[in-house]
């Protein structure tokens, strides 16, 4: 790739998780405020939503429809478990835990995604990787146990905790889900599709939970709700999907360290969040750990 086109992917990346960074104080807000958060949620995605399809027509000219049973298939598979899922566990999560120990958690991320694929058979495990998984497991379990590695074995943690965990284990379904989806779709249809797919789905859990009053919101949730649209998921997902169609998934997961760097600086400057030591170093052994863990793969995508 050229050096020019390199330099504007790692910026759209570095940009992309800063926005990601700021979707867990967007989050909070939208949680603290509302008790019934799926329909701002789901409206979130609808606005991304034609967000991009906007983008699409402007950059190629139409909105291309899946075919077949298998590309209708992946398309469903990216709204459930990225964004009905991930958005269920997402905004309850964030109900119950502050910003910056959920994006610390989350962190976690690539280190799943890696363990799954060698589970699957899809990548090798070797000794950096074992270490590196080994280490950031650690940190994640002392960030989830608010300074106490044990509490998830103990079973000391809440629920909030839980659901966090279940926002890593839905993303890296969609990410493995993804890699499936871009052998078929542009990175701009997959956000689209994903996108639309997991509205629907957010919009149906929403009239079922009832309580659903626009009216009743306040300039801070909408705000934060067209920040979570344009900015969190219609740029922020469409660039880091580009990214792994670029330079590989390994290269671009090791960006993801940075978000929730941005999210414990946003947070302790938007919302007066501070964060024990102790959940700092288990944050610290995280993103040590997913480097490690991914840090060979991205050298070899890199250096094919």
């Amino acid at each position: 790739m050229p050096r020019q086109a390199l330099s504007l992917t790692y910026t759209k990346l570095v940009t992309a998780m800063f926005m990601w960074g700021g979707t867990w104080i967007a989050g909070r807000i939208i949680a603290q405020e509302l008790t019934a958060p799926l329909a701002v949620a789901s409206l979130r995605f609808v606005l991304a939503g034609l967000v991009v399809a906007g983008m699409l027509l402007i950059g190629e000219g139409a909105i291309p429809l899946p075919q077949g049973r298998r590309e209708w298939g992946l398309v469903w598979a990216l709204g459930f478990f990225g964004i009905f899922l991930y958005g269920l566990c997402f905004f309850f999560g964030l109900q119950r835990i502050t910003a910056g120990r959920g994006a610390l958690v989350v962190a976690l991320n690539p280190v799943v995604i890696v363990l799954l694929a060698w589970l699957s058979g899809r990548e090798r495990m070797n000794p950096a990787k074992a270490v590196g998984s080994l280490i950031a497991t650690l940190g994640c379990l002392t960030v989830i146990g608010n300074g106490d590695p044990l509490a998830l074995l103990t079973g000391d943690i809440g629920l909030g905790e839980w659901l966090i965990l279940g926002c890593v284990l839905s993303w890296a379904a969609y990410t493995l889900i993804g890699w499936q989806a871009t052998r078929y779709f542009s990175p701009l249809a997959t956000t689209l599709y994903a996108s639309f797919s997991g509205a629907l789905l957010l919009g149906i859990a929403a009239l079922v939970q009832g309580d659903i009053a626009p009216a009743d919101w306040s300039w801070r949730v909408w705000s934060s709700m067209g920040f979570l649209a344009v900015f969190g998921t219609a740029l922020a997902y469409t660039w880091f999907t580009d990214a792994v169609h670029r330079i590989g998934a390994g290269h671009a997961s090791i960006f993801i360290n940075l978000v929730p760097v941005f999210a414990v600086m946003q947070a302790a400057i938007l919302l007066g969040e501070r964060l024990g030591l102790a959940v700092l170093l288990g944050g610290a052994l995280v993103i040590g750990g997913v480097w490690l863990t991914t840090r060979q793969q991205a050298l070899q995508e890199t250096n094919p």
